[in-house]
């Protein structure tokens, strides 16, 4: 009798957590503190002389660590000019949300496939898939280029979104992926319930692969943002990309380089908005995902 109460306290009792062995130290935060600082650099250099103007970084290469007080005019500077700033813009946001929207489901799509599916050649298949990775893309910029000008697609869009539309990394990420993170159950009771093949997919295999979705979806972003080397091939100045348009910066005997910098600088500024929008949402998934599998 006396025995109960003693039980019951000892389970209402709160179980303290060990948390200081799972908190990282003084020396991974001053590892993670340096590495950012290396990491930003970079942009913070280019922002460093694009509000300089051309005297001074003739006179000193290296700038102070002080911002000067031009980025302003240099920015105005570069969206007045004559290389289609609010054109190149635009296009590079039509062709980065599109790529990375269209990456995103047809590799999930792909993944679920390889990884939820039987099928005669489902192995080899898949090996070929990821064997075209080691493929250099230099290899296929001739004929590629030889079908898009059969196409009349030379300095349209759709020569940049089409041949990006589905990549073969994000075919194998989502493929392992929702090898450990989809439970056969779930496509076996969705099925016995009964949903069609792509309602399965669109049901349950697609909210499951949500985190490396994201993932997905903003490592594309990026890749088709700052793409240059194709763009510049199929578009050229016609048509261009932001890449490309601020390439059209140097192309003179005389090279501004603060006005080229300040343009490098406000191609950069809509990536580090985007990830800060989406960074937290991302790593939330991220875990979320990872806890589920």
């Amino acid at each position: 009798m006396s025995s109960a109460p003693q039980v019951r306290r000892i389970g209402l009792r709160p179980r303290r957590k060990n948390l200081n062995g799972n908190r990282p130290g003084w020396v991974t935060y001053l590892i993670l503190t340096v590495v950012l600082i290396l990491s930003a650099y970079p942009l913070y250099y280019s922002f460093l002389l694009g509000s300089s103007d051309a005297t001074t970084i003739a006179r000193t290469p290296i700038p102070s660590l002080i911002p000067q007080g031009n980025f302003v005019e240099n920015a105005a500077r570069v969206m007045s000019s004559d290389i289609k700033f609010w054109t190149s813009v635009l296009n590079s946001v039509i062709v980065a949300v599109v790529t990375a929207l269209s990456v995103v489901f047809f590799s999930t799509l792909a993944g679920y496939s390889f990884a939820k599916l039987s099928f005669r050649g489902r192995g080899p298949l898949l090996v070929f898939v990821v064997a075209t990775m080691a493929v250099p893309t230099q290899l296929s910029i001739v004929p590629m280029f030889i079908v898009m000008a059969k196409l009349g697609w030379t300095g349209r869009l759709e020569a940049v979104i089409v041949p990006g539309m589905v990549t073969a990394f994000g075919v194998f990420w989502m493929t392992q992926y929702l090898e450990s993170a989809l439970p056969f159950e779930l496509v076996e009771a969705a099925r016995v319930d009964g949903c069609s093949m792509f309602r399965t997919f669109w049901h349950v295999a697609l909210p499951a692969a949500r985190p490396a979705a994201a993932m997905l979806g903003l490592f594309t972003f990026i890749g088709s943002w700052t793409s240059f080397f194709w763009p510049f091939i199929v578009l050229g100045s016609a048509n261009p990309t932001l890449p490309v348009s601020i390439q059209l910066l140097q192309a003179s005997y005389f090279k501004d380089y603060s006005l080229i910098l300040a343009g490098v600088t406000m191609a950069a500024l809509p990536l580090i908005v985007v990830f800060i929008i989406a960074g937290r949402q991302l790593v939330a998934g991220v875990m979320q995902g990872a806890v589920k599998g």
